[in-house]
């Protein structure tokens, strides 16, 4: 007998070949090239994509249209939708956990056939990331699903933030640890990692995300102007435009205040109605009126103190009675919790990932409010990476090409001879 070793796509299979002679043609008729496909499955996209591709950020949802006789759209169809005011969201996940399986099953049918990825499962390894502290019945169900509905051959079950981890280590080779603040769709987690293993008595979860940021400022467009409870999708895109972290809170309230011209922050939106206006626009401050009607034809946002006061409440929960510590305290308390050996090593590489850090001001914040927070003789350095939203999937696919990738995994052949005793001892979730 002697080894055969093959390398598919960065992952190294080892064939026991009987008989010196035979090659693996003659076994096999053709040598099998594996490919990986990462998902990075969060609560408001996917990232998804092969391990030798782009990723693609596709809504991980369904979507039911109020008009269209109920007609139900899946992922990236909402693109088809003549009209997506008034859309109802339908959600795999709730306060960050997959609870809706139907749901993500239709979900990933569409992303896995013909009209996206054309997965072929019998040549598809699988990385898929998970929420830090997620349930066993959860985990037990993706099993389920990955192994025995898709039948993957291997399946990697892994945190988001590891991902990122791994990618921020293989940019910076000379550091031992960073400190990754992921601030997503249901919530803002702060996960250190020293060596690629998360400490886990530095876990911080706070319950702010994207989405409770949309509605809150649904809820005050509401109130002071129009009411837009129904339209998350619209009302979504004017946060994503119009909103920003104050560096200087109070002044920004004081500037808001003013009248006319002076007031600096103020800013008119220009509303779709999806038949000559596709997409909401800020209009430029030159056309803005500032006495007198506006425009007619067009339906008009004016946001003043909304643009800053609704970011604000990642730096201060309690601004909406949530009792809870913002981003920069949960930082340094996290931090503090580790080694104080350590410690410095962590102020000086925070790593910030997810849509919420996207908004204008968000990194200076929060470098201005840790560097307050932390003893002078430290060092402080917050990273924003190029694009915040890919950068755990691109950390999936730098694991995909690792030499010890066959290690970390499981295959089906063991899953089906173990069952889920042998993920839950191999994925360090």
């Amino acid at each position: 007998m002697h080894r055969r070793e093959l390398r598919r796509s960065g992952t190294l299979q080892t064939i026991e070949l009987p008989g010196s002679g035979s090659s693996v043609q003659d076994l096999f008729g053709v040598t099998r090239e594996m490919t990986t496909l990462v998902l990075d499955n969060g609560a408001y996209t996917a990232k998804l994509g092969y391990s030798h591709g782009q990723a693609s950020i596709i809504p991980n949802c369904q979507f039911r249209s109020k008009t269209a006789r109920l007609k139900t759209f899946t992922a990236n169809q909402i693109d088809e939708v003549k009209d997506p005011s008034g859309l109802f969201y339908i959600l795999p996940y709730q306060k960050g956990y997959l609870v809706n399986w139907d749901v993500q099953r239709q979900v990933w049918d569409y992303l896995f056939g013909k009209e996206m990825f054309q997965v072929d499962f019998v040549d598809t390894n699988i990385i898929i990331t998970e929420p830090y502290f997620n349930f066993s019945s959860i985990q037990e169900s993706m099993n389920e699903i990955l192994f025995e509905e898709y039948q993957f051959q291997a399946a990697l079950r892994i945190n988001g933030g590891a991902l990122s981890a791994h990618r921020y280590f293989r940019d910076n080779p000379s550091e031992l640890c960073c400190i990754i603040v992921d601030s997503g769709y249901s919530f803002t987690h702060i996960v250190p990692y020293c060596r690629s293993k998360k400490k886990q008595e530095g876990i911080i979860r706070i319950n702010v995300g994207g989405k409770l940021l949309t509605n809150h400022l649904k809820e005050i467009i509401s109130y002071r102007q129009l009411h837009v409870m129904d339209e998350t999708h619209v009302i979504n895109q004017v946060k994503e435009d119009v909103c920003y972290v104050s560096t200087d809170f109070y002044k920004d309230m004081e500037t808001a205040k003013l009248k006319g011209e002076d007031n600096s922050v103020m800013v008119d939106y220009v509303l779709p109605d999806f038949s000559t206006i596709k997409k909401g626009y800020v209009k430029p401050r030159e056309e803005m009126v500032f006495s007198g009607k506006p425009t007619a034809g067009e339906q008009t946002l004016r946001l003043t103190n909304e643009r800053f006061a609704v970011p604000e409440i990642l730096f201060h929960p309690s601004d909406i009675g949530i009792q809870e510590m913002g981003i920069p305290e949960a930082i340094v308390h996290s931090i503090h919790n580790l080694p104080e050996e350590m410690q410095p090593h962590f102020f000086k590489n925070i790593v910030l990932t997810g849509g919420n850090t996207l908004f204008p001001g968000f990194k200076e914040r929060v470098f201005q409010e840790v560097r307050k927070l932390t003893p002078t003789d430290y060092d402080v350095s917050v990273y924003l990476p190029e694009n915040p939203i890919t950068y755990s999937w691109e950390g999936g696919k730098l694991i995909s090409e690792n030499d010890d990738f066959e290690d970390m995994v499981v295959t089906r052949e063991e899953y089906e001879e173990n069952g889920h005793c042998i993920c839950e001892e191999k994925f360090d979730i």
